[in-house]
């Protein structure tokens, strides 16, 4: 069973706000779940390595998937020692999944480390994944031949209309939503914080944290498939 890479964001700061910010940690709690469940080995990436900043939202607290997550010793030694993504290598690893949380729109577009993976990934034949401002992490991805991975293909992430539910629409670099399109995405949606995916050619997206362990199943179902194929 190959192994799979849950990416993680290293900003901290929500922009002018002053306010802290980081990776969700529902959105690699549910994730992680769905994978080691499915059998697979997960290992954490980062922008810049170490220790993430992590968010708890309002209400997760209780999350026995949450809680379990952060008391799993075996979770704790991977995330307070994150590999930076200019020290992984993409052999062994048949997916990648960008986790969310509002820190991924500061450093996830401007990793060419954490592109490199993903493009060695998907041209290998895996899997790239992202949900909520996850997808930041796919706006500038450009494939070996130049083109970009999303242009063309159906994709899902936090939108605009989700955002300015939380007043966050001028605290933002960019609207993740406009972006996408802009590189050609054909982005969907459902209401705020309904879960929604979207899978196209192994690239599987996500709304919102609703959405998380939907896309990791998805996951897990297209390794499948790709598994399966190869045997035949």
């Amino acid at each position: 069973m190959s192994k799979i890479l849950l990416a993680v964001s290293s900003h901290d700061v929500l922009g002018n706000t002053g306010n802290r910010t980081g990776y969700s940690v529902s959105e690699a709690a549910h994730p992680y779940n769905v994978f080691t469940s499915a059998g697979y080995e997960v290992d954490f990436v980062s922008v810049r390595g170490g220790e993430p900043p992590a968010v708890v939202f309002d209400g997760e607290e209780n999350d026995p998937d949450i809680t379990g997550f952060l008391a799993d010793e075996t979770v704790r030694a991977k995330l307070l020692a994150t590999r930076p993504a200019a020290e992984v290598r993409s052999a062994g690893y048949s997916a990648i999944f960008y986790v969310g949380g509002h820190g991924a729109m500061w450093d996830f577009p401007e990793s060419p480390e954490l592109a490199r993976l993903a493009v060695e990934i998907y041209e290998q034949g895996g899997v790239v994944s992202a949900v909520c401002h996850g997808p930041a992490g796919l706006v500038n991805l450009r494939l070996s031949d130049g083109s970009l991975l999303i242009e063309g293909k159906r994709v899902a992430s936090f939108t605009n209309e989700e955002e300015d539910s939380l007043g966050l629409v001028d605290v933002m670099p960019f609207l993740l939503e406009d972006r996408l399109k802009e590189r050609g995405a054909l982005h969907s949606k459902a209401p705020n914080y309904v879960a929604h995916t979207e899978n196209d050619n192994r690239v599987v997206t996500g709304q919102n944290p609703a959405s998380a362990a939907p896309v990791a199943e998805i996951v897990v179902n297209e390794l499948k498939s790709v598994a399966d194929s190869r045997q035949n």
